[in-house]
């Protein structure tokens, strides 16, 4: 296929048409180094700094650069790579003015959010195992567990745990060395530190610290050359008995990166970040509101509640919309004033959205049993108390009567009075079905 004789100005084009279309740091990390070395009829010849720069060309404007190079169905684009090799040292001694001539691979300031402490993260069910862990590891770096590795869904708080963590290491272990990055900040400095033929004082920098907090490592994924390098630094930093905390919003095991990477993760704590209860979710309103000057009744924090339970972030949307709509109009906080501000924000109860399907499939995941099974007449005792158990949430939560309830177990309204009764005398004496009960609703919260 025979090009037009301007390519490197068809280049310029492509390159004017992305610049638009990124962020200036992207533009001048990956695109502006690129040159135009060679054209000929085959195609064009570019000079890239390194690997990460051609695979991020190739997978991020492939279509693009198949509408500036008109390709046919199947044939690939007529562009060629050279790599430019580091340039050698010269022999001769120079003396230099290392004053201005020294490239920082990175900055070292420690960018941690002012807002996020232990203090002001909201204890509950749901989180006090990881906040605990979190805590035991700022009191003891790399005595406690390591790595530990935070997961769970968007704004449940893992950043904040994160920060809060460098923050009280930073107040109690005033020696030791602490980084806290996102992934993306890492991948944009390595690039950098490519461009700037500066990686082994990027790599000395990493190696010398004591803590590395990482947040978002599911950025990692499908970026083998950018995994490869990070998890030498991670290899690195735990032979030598360095913390390191990481925070993503999916397990290890559901990452896609390699099983080594993987594998390394799972060295210390995976600990599980999941969705606030109620009475957390409450907490959280009133001292979010509290913060904005903003006092909202008990009654009005357990109807906002109720209504808003996918993670913190959102709640705390919900309290500066009511707070700024308060303070601007001078206005008494009503339920009629949250359901007008809120609005769509606001689910239906619940409550209102739990089936007996939903319960019959959580307590089946949490006490590992067939859900024909819990609707069976069979009388194992690893069969009874998960059904007893599904009776019980059914009274609770499902808003029917006790014969309908029955009904759906093929059993009388007497039984499931005798069920509850039990369940209710057993979780008083017996911690582990006590835990059990509350794993089965959180999954039943997960499902809603």
């Amino acid at each position: 296929m025979l090009l037009c004789e301007d390519n490197p100005k068809i280049w310029s084009q492509f390159l004017d048409y992305a610049e638009e279309r990124c962020s200036a740091t992207a533009f001048a990390n990956w695109l502006a180094p690129i040159k135009v070395l060679h054209e000929s009829d085959e195609g064009l010849t570019l000079e890239v700094p390194n690997v990460f720069v051609k695979e991020y060309l190739l997978e991020n404007y492939q279509k693009d650069l198949s509408a500036f190079f008109p390709v046919k169905n199947g044939e690939e684009l007529p562009l060629e790579f050279v790599i430019t090799a580091p340039k050698k040292e010269s022999s001769k001694i120079v003396v230099e003015d290392t004053s201005s001539s020294i490239i920082a691979p990175i900055e070292h300031n420690v960018k941690l959010n002012r807002n996020y402490h232990f203090e002001n993260f909201i204890e509950g069910p749901s989180n006090q195992f990881v906040k605990s862990a979190a805590i035991g590891i700022a009191h003891k770096p790399s005595r406690s567990f390591n790595p530990l590795f935070i997961h769970g869904k968007v704004g449940l708080g893992k950043t904040h745990l994160l920060h809060a963590i460098g923050h009280s290491i930073q107040t109690s272990h005033k020696n030791l060395k602490v980084q806290c990055i996102t992934t993306e900040a890492f991948i944009n400095d390595l690039v950098d530190n490519l461009r700037n033929k500066s990686v082994a004082q990027m790599k000395k920098y990493y190696r010398e610290l004591d803590v590395l907090l990482v947040d978002d490592i599911q950025f990692l994924q499908n970026r083998l050359n950018f995994e490869e390098e990070f998890c030498n630094m991670f290899e690195t930093l735990i032979n030598m008995n360095k913390q390191i905390v990481i925070a993503c919003d999916k397990p290890p095991s559901h990452l896609k990166l390699s099983e080594r990477m993987v594998a390394r993760m799972e060295w210390g704590l995976v600990a599980h970040l999941v969705s606030p209860d109620l009475e957390t979710r409450v907490a959280i309103i009133q001292h979010k509101a509290e913060q904005r000057g903003l006092i909202i009744p008990q009654n009005l924090a357990f109807y906002i509640a109720e209504r808003i339970s996918q993670n913190v972030r959102q709640i705390e949307g919900a309290v500066n919309k009511l707070s700024a709509y308060c303070h601007i109009l001078e206005a008494q906080l009503t339920e009629e004033v949250v359901v007008e501000v809120l609005g769509e924000m606001l689910q239906h109860s619940p409550d209102q959205h739990v089936s007996i399907d939903n319960i019959l499939k959580s307590v089946s995941q949490v006490f590992d049993v067939k859900i024909s099974d819990l609707k069976s007449g069979g009388r194992l005792k690893n069969i009874v108390l998960p059904r007893q158990v599904a009776m019980y949430l059914a009274k609770e939560f499902v808003k029917e009567s006790l014969t309908t309830i029955g009904s759906a177990f093929g059993k009388t309204h007497s039984t499931i009075l005798h069920a509850c009764k039990n369940i209710e005398q057993k979780i008083k004496i017996d911690p582990q079905l006590a835990r059990q009960l509350q794993l089965t609703k959180r999954a039943l919260q997960d499902q809603l």
